[in-house]
């Protein structure tokens, strides 16, 4: 299962390769290739990274550079002409009003136009005002049908245009909740810290102890570009360290009671942090009971997820939704859980008939990227490959050829042959002199 972490990139070698370590800390280390890197990466760069834990290290899958915050734009002030101007009025009129009014005109102006051609109140073809209801009347006849004609449709299943509406395959997930913990048992912590080392012990909560040292020479730059007496860095890290370890246990205190409250709902990756950090974080009776507490509702929340997965991986590959059933099977719940073998087997065919020489080259692409991060992707092999092959593919190639080499050796161009040794000359006979 993949995370995200922030790295520092340390050197950079001759190969192209760089090598990193986790920013802020010496764990965990290692190297990745330049190719995952965009274009002006340096050493001493901090990126967002995506990587794996395994068994035998840690390896980066992709890079991205870390936006720089925005500055807010300049604000103009508004002066106005400065005159005291009166605002505008108005007057709102009812809708049993409205509707009065403008039928009392419909009713005049037609009587008038009637009585004109000759037909007077009662006169002509059936003008005045007998002419005006019946035209009312057909009017909301007409709109009776078109409201009956809607509202049939809608119950068929329709919109207000009459056009069918759209079925959705499968019901749109909703994300799960991040965890947002209180402040209670940390703002407690700070108070009994005292007044003269409450600026300090916010830092040392936000930024831990290398924080101080990075404040401590910011400020020591400052005083000495202007005279003045420098920090003694010493002195204010062993107080950092010294309030750590309480600050530390009362924040966790404040994630894990918010965990343990949001236990069915919180996302998952919030909830495992916290039963983490519980090892530095449960110093005293009560918070190791909370830690076993959270580790008991992290269990029985992880199987529930677990089973759901399995139903909804089944149904993907059951609708022949091959690409969502291979990047799902990719983030079990359930970390190092292997896949059922008759599912595996299943979606390793679904695969294998997706790769085929019929298949375009993006088609392609965008399978092989979903196989490369899949549990079967050992399994898997490919029916063909595309018969045009475009340089976008080839590129997907190489930048998976690690986890995918048996499908990256089928894109390598065949072996020449090795050309046959020279025979060796054969030597003459010796000549045999006469006796």
């Amino acid at each position: 299962m993949s995370r995200r972490l922030e790295v520092e990139l340390t050197s950079k070698r001759e190969d192209g390769s760089f090598t990193w370590r986790a920013a802020g800390a010496k764990q965990p280390k290692g190297e990745l290739d330049g190719s995952l890197l965009y274009d002006g990466a340096a050493v001493g760069d901090v990126v967002r990274a995506e990587a794996e834990f395994a068994v035998d290290g840690v390896f980066i899958v992709s890079v991205t550079p870390i936006k720089a915050k925005r500055e807010k734009a300049d604000m103009l002030e508004i002066l106005g002409s400065g005159k005291d101007e009166g605002g505008v009025t108005t007057q709102l009129v009812g809708k049993r009003g409205r509707g009065r009014d403008r039928g009392d005109r419909d009713d005049r102006g037609r009587g008038r136009g009637d009585r004109s051609r000759g037909g007077g109140r009662g006169g002509g073809r059936g003008g005045g005002r007998g002419e005006g209801r019946g035209s009312r009347d057909r009017n909301d006849r007409g709109r009776g049908d078109r409201n009956e004609r809607g509202q049939k449709q809608r119950r068929d299943g329709g919109d207000r245009s009459g056009r069918p509406r759209r079925e959705r395959s499968a019901p749109a997930r909703q994300k799960p909740k991040r965890l947002r913990p209180a402040r209670t048992h940390r703002d407690a912590a700070l108070k009994e810290v005292a007044e003269i080392q409450r600026p300090l012990a916010r830092v040392v909560l936000r930024d831990g102890v290398p924080g101080v040292r990075q404040l401590v020479e910011k400020q020591n730059q400052k005083a000495k570009s202007s005279g003045q007496p420098e920090i003694p860095p010493k002195m204010l890290e062993a107080v950092g360290e010294k309030l750590l370890p309480k600050l530390r246990t009362a924040e966790w205190r404040d994630n894990a009671e918010a965990a343990l409250a949001g236990i069915a709902e919180v996302d998952i990756r919030d909830i495992r942090k916290v039963v983490v950090a519980a090892d530095n974080g449960a110093k005293d009776d009560e918070s190791r009971a909370l830690a076993e507490q959270l580790r008991t509702g992290l269990t029985a929340r992880v199987d529930a997820e677990h089973g759901k997965w399995l139903s909804e991986l089944n149904d993907l590959v059951r609708e022949g939704r091959t690409v969502r059933a291979l990047r799902q099977s990719s983030r079990p719940p359930k970390a190092g859980a292997p896949l059922p073998a008759d599912l595996a087997t299943k979606l390793t065919e679904a695969a294998n008939a997706s790769m085929t020489a019929e298949t375009s080259s993006d088609r392609w692409g965008t399978v092989l990227d979903a196989v490369a991060y899949s549990p079967v992707r050992t399994q898997v092999k490919p029916q063909g490959i595309p018969t045009t092959v475009t340089d976008e593919l080839r590129k997907t190639v190489k930048k998976l050829s690690k986890r995918i080499p048996e499908i990256a050796a089928l894109f390598s161009p065949p072996a020449a042959p090795a050309a046959a040794p020279a025979a060796a000359p054969i030597p003459p006979k010796p000549e045999i002199a006469d006796a």
